[in-house]
């Protein structure tokens, strides 16, 4: 029996997890080695696990791979959540990054200075609204299938669905004039191995608060 993913990360959301997500959603159990102090992570660096130094890493298929694009395109295209040709592929991406894009904006929020904060979460809002939602809501429109690509699951589903529960902890009301998003968040969330996800208890993280935020500083070495 191959031995599970093992995820190399602090424990909490940031850049690994979209992984988890997806890993989830494709029903593959996984293991998490938390990274607790900037010391854990320096013998990462120091056994030569981190090609560029840096996590999140994933120890897969006797591979241990870094750089979260990377990593999202081994998991998906190993389970059938990429598309079925090249064209799809290039649709997948296209909409994973745009997901992505939105996804850093959020990701970063915590780190702003609280005297940029609200600016910065008025710059969020304004890009939802007026760039990222609409352009997903256009494209479920154009083909009126359930799914983004192809009328089946794929990676870019996932990374979209994610980005709406962040959303939504931001500012739930900001999806209300999307319905064909509303449907895609509530058809996917409805999915077995993704409900379970969703369910507490799972290894989904929560957002990040002060003290988990300290402990990321100390780890990462922040200022």
């Amino acid at each position: 029996m191959a031995a599970k993913p093992k995820l190399h990360y602090f424990d909490g959301r940031g850049r690994m997890e979209s992984t988890r997500w997806l890993l989830a959603a494709a029903g593959v159990e996984f293991e998490e080695k938390f990274i607790e102090t900037a010391e854990d992570l320096d013998k990462l660096r120091n056994d030569g696990s981190l090609m560029f130094q840096q996590v999140p890493m994933v120890e897969i298929d006797g591979l241990k791979l870094v750089q979260t694009r990377a990593i999202l395109n081994y998991i998906a295209s190993k389970y059938n959540l990429y598309g079925k040709d090249i064209k799809e592929r290039a649709l997948i991406d296209m909409y994973s990054e745009g997901v992505a894009d939105l996804g850093e904006m959020i990701l970063f929020l915590p780190l702003t200075p609280p005297g940029e904060k609200e600016a910065k979460i008025a710059q969020i809002k304004e890009k939802t609204l007026n760039r990222y939602f609409p352009a997903f809501e256009k494209v479920l429109k154009s083909h009126g299938q359930d799914y983004l690509v192809g009328n089946k699951l794929s990676r870019a589903d996932i990374h979209l669905v994610e980005l709406l529960y962040s959303v939504e902890e931001l500012d739930s009301s900001l999806i209300a004039n999307f319905p064909l998003l509303k449907a895609l968040k509530a058809r996917v969330s409805s999915l077995p191995k993704v409900k379970k996800f969703l369910q507490p208890g799972s290894q989904r993280k929560p957002p990040l608060d002060g003290e988990s935020l300290e402990k990321a500083r100390k780890i990462f070495r922040l200022k």
